[in-house]
């Protein structure tokens, strides 16, 4: 196993970085200003998850 230079392997993290941003804007304008990105549905029309809720309850009790 070599050992890498950490200052190369930042350099290569904000590279892979920059690349990333550049593709999310890219998707973005594709896409259009009407998409929500991955869990980031923040709509009020579901029901509340009682099982979620009870299990929260319970774990505080503890």
């Amino acid at each position: 196993m070599t050992t890498q230079d950490p200052q190369e392997l930042l350099k290569l993290k904000h590279a892979q970085d920059e690349e990333k941003r550049q593709f999310t804007n890219f998707a973005r304008a594709v896409s259009g200003h009407g998409e929500v990105e991955a869990g980031q549905d923040n709509s009020n029309d579901r029901l509340p998850d009682d099982q979620n809720r009870m299990k929260s309850v319970e774990n505080r009790q503890n």
